[in-house]
């Protein structure tokens, strides 16, 4: 899915990756859980990031990727829960854990930037 908006970008790649994710904890690691829940958040982030790009007001082009913010924030958990379980390896958690800094840091400066913008 092209798109030129660098979060966008991003956050699309990590919902990519969070369904390889859950494909692999489902038929390697015979886990269900969690699996359900990281895919869950991972591809509600890039979801939501969609929607504010049609957002029907100021202020829910600000709330959208908020809800974003927190559902990477859920993955940021589960990515760790599932390291400290066992059902992901070192490198493995090393790379999706980056990934997800990566697209919150992203997120946490636009949202500082839309709330600057309308204080302003």
């Amino acid at each position: 899915m092209p798109n030129n908006n660098i979060l966008h970008t991003k956050s699309y790649a990590f919902a990519i990756r969070t369904v390889n994710l859950s494909r692999y904890l489902n038929s390697e690691q015979k886990e269900y859980i969690p699996s359900k829940q990281i895919l869950r958040s991972g591809i509600a982030i890039c979801a939501l990031v969609s929607e504010a790009e049609f957002a029907q007001s100021h202020a829910d082009f600000i709330i959208k990727p908020t809800i974003g913010l927190k559902e990477a924030n859920e993955a940021k958990y589960w990515i760790n829960l599932l390291h400290d379980t066992y059902y992901i390896s070192r490198k493995m958690y090393e790379s999706l854990i980056a990934d997800i800094k990566e697209v919150i840091r992203l997120l946490v400066s636009i949202i500082k930037k839309l709330k600057n913008k309308s204080i302003s």
